[in-house]
């Protein structure tokens, strides 16, 4: 891999988004945040570039909190 891509680059995102709600509805927060975690550290062994799992965990520091 050479770099993040931060393009666009899901297809069917909209359907991909609402997989992501469902397996989160009705969950508490404390369960929803613990299956965030695991699929991030499914996605980031998937992924298996230190380098460019650093800066994507440096863009998501780096943006605005809310």
């Amino acid at each position: 891999m050479s770099g993040l891509n931060t393009d666009p680059n899901i297809a069917g995102v909209d359907d991909v988004y609402e997989r992501l709600i469902g397996i989160l509805d009705g969950e508490s927060v404390e369960n929803s945040l613990k299956v965030a975690l695991r699929l991030n550290l499914i996605l980031m062994n998937h992924v298996g570039d230190r380098a460019v799992i650093a800066e994507a965990l440096a863009l998501a520091a780096s943006q605005p909190r809310g």
